[in-house]
Protein backbone atom coordinates (compact mmCIF):
# COMPACT_ATOMS: atom_id res chain seq x y z
CA UNK A 1 0.00 0.00 0.00
CA UNK A 2 2.50 2.76 -1.39
CA UNK A 3 0.61 4.25 -4.06
CA UNK A 4 0.66 8.06 -4.54
CA UNK A 5 -3.21 7.58 -3.57
CA UNK A 6 -2.83 5.49 -0.89
CA UNK A 7 -0.46 7.75 0.79
CA UNK A 8 -2.85 10.43 0.35
CA UNK A 9 -6.21 8.78 1.27
CA UNK A 10 -4.28 7.70 4.34
CA UNK A 11 -2.90 11.09 5.66
CA UNK A 12 -6.03 12.77 5.26
CA UNK A 13 -8.30 9.82 7.20
CA UNK A 14 -5.29 10.74 9.55
CA UNK A 15 -5.45 14.14 10.18
CA UNK A 16 -9.36 14.37 9.89
CA UNK A 17 -9.25 11.77 12.87
CA UNK A 18 -6.27 14.14 14.74
CA UNK A 19 -8.47 16.97 14.08
CA UNK A 20 -11.10 15.55 16.03
CA UNK A 21 -9.28 13.48 18.91
CA UNK A 22 -11.36 14.42 22.17
CA UNK A 23 -9.40 16.28 24.89
CA UNK A 24 -10.38 13.79 27.37
CA UNK A 25 -10.10 11.10 24.86
CA UNK A 26 -7.62 7.75 25.80
CA UNK A 27 -4.82 9.43 23.01
CA UNK A 28 -3.27 12.37 24.13
CA UNK A 29 -0.61 14.02 21.85
CA UNK A 30 1.94 16.03 23.72
CA UNK A 31 2.73 19.52 22.71
CA UNK A 32 5.80 17.86 20.98
CA UNK A 33 3.45 15.30 19.05
CA UNK A 34 1.28 18.15 18.27
CA UNK A 35 4.41 20.17 16.89
CA UNK A 36 5.23 17.26 14.62
CA UNK A 37 1.53 16.96 12.73
CA UNK A 38 1.64 21.04 12.53
CA UNK A 39 5.19 20.53 10.56
CA UNK A 40 4.60 17.72 8.64
CA UNK A 41 1.09 19.10 7.77
CA UNK A 42 2.31 21.90 6.85
CA UNK A 43 5.08 20.46 4.40
CA UNK A 44 2.85 17.65 3.22
CA UNK A 45 -0.40 20.56 2.04
CA UNK A 46 1.83 23.86 1.59
CA UNK A 47 5.84 22.21 0.90
CA UNK A 48 8.51 24.23 2.50
CA UNK A 49 8.27 27.11 4.82
CA UNK A 50 7.40 30.40 2.80
CA UNK A 51 6.73 32.90 5.85
CA UNK A 52 8.75 34.58 7.93
CA UNK A 53 9.79 33.89 11.53
CA UNK A 54 6.93 35.09 14.27
CA UNK A 55 8.24 38.13 16.18
CA UNK A 56 10.04 37.48 19.81
CA UNK A 57 6.96 37.65 21.87
CA UNK A 58 5.30 34.84 20.21
CA UNK A 59 6.35 32.07 21.28
CA UNK A 60 3.53 29.40 20.09
CA UNK A 61 3.90 30.66 16.14
CA UNK A 62 7.73 30.24 16.23
CA UNK A 63 7.50 26.83 17.64
CA UNK A 64 4.81 26.04 14.66
CA UNK A 65 7.18 27.88 12.43
CA UNK A 66 10.34 26.01 13.62
CA UNK A 67 8.13 22.68 13.62
CA UNK A 68 7.88 23.73 9.93
CA UNK A 69 10.90 25.25 8.66
CA UNK A 70 13.15 22.33 9.90
CA UNK A 71 11.26 19.93 7.36
CA UNK A 72 12.57 22.08 4.28
CA UNK A 73 13.55 19.69 0.91
CA UNK A 74 11.26 17.01 2.90
CA UNK A 75 8.96 15.74 0.52
CA UNK A 76 5.40 15.88 0.13
CA UNK A 77 4.53 12.10 0.15
CA UNK A 78 7.42 11.71 2.69
CA UNK A 79 6.06 14.52 4.85
CA UNK A 80 2.23 12.47 4.96
CA UNK A 81 4.47 9.31 5.46
CA UNK A 82 5.72 9.92 8.28
CA UNK A 83 2.28 11.97 9.87
CA UNK A 84 0.50 8.97 9.52
CA UNK A 85 3.20 6.29 10.92
CA UNK A 86 3.99 8.78 13.80
CA UNK A 87 0.00 9.15 14.73
CA UNK A 88 -0.07 5.15 14.04
CA UNK A 89 2.98 4.68 16.61
CA UNK A 90 0.62 7.11 18.71
CA UNK A 91 -2.16 4.88 18.73
CA UNK A 92 -0.66 1.53 19.28
CA UNK A 93 0.51 2.98 22.40
CA UNK A 94 -2.77 3.26 23.82
CA UNK A 95 -4.57 0.34 22.35
CA UNK A 96 -7.85 -0.33 22.73
CA UNK A 97 -11.40 0.65 21.28
CA UNK A 98 -11.21 3.73 19.88
CA UNK A 99 -7.21 3.22 18.63
CA UNK A 100 -8.02 0.24 17.06
CA UNK A 101 -11.00 1.67 15.35
CA UNK A 102 -8.93 4.95 14.09
CA UNK A 103 -6.01 2.61 12.84
CA UNK A 104 -8.69 0.65 10.82
CA UNK A 105 -9.97 3.42 9.40
CA UNK A 106 -6.40 4.57 8.13
CA UNK A 107 -5.61 1.12 6.67
CA UNK A 108 -9.06 0.83 5.26
CA UNK A 109 -9.17 4.67 3.06
CA UNK A 110 -5.51 3.47 1.89
CA UNK A 111 -6.91 0.06 0.68
CA UNK A 112 -10.08 2.00 -0.56
CA UNK A 113 -7.53 4.41 -2.99
CA UNK A 114 -4.94 1.36 -4.32
CA UNK A 115 -8.30 -0.73 -5.28
CA UNK A 116 -9.77 2.22 -6.95
CA UNK A 117 -6.60 3.66 -8.42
Amino acid sequence: MSSPAAIKARFEKATQIVGSLPKDGPVKPTQDDQLFFYGHYKQATVGDCNTSRPGMMDFTGKYKWDAWNKLSGLSSTDAMKLYVEHFIELLKAAPGGESDKYVAEIDEAGKAAETSA
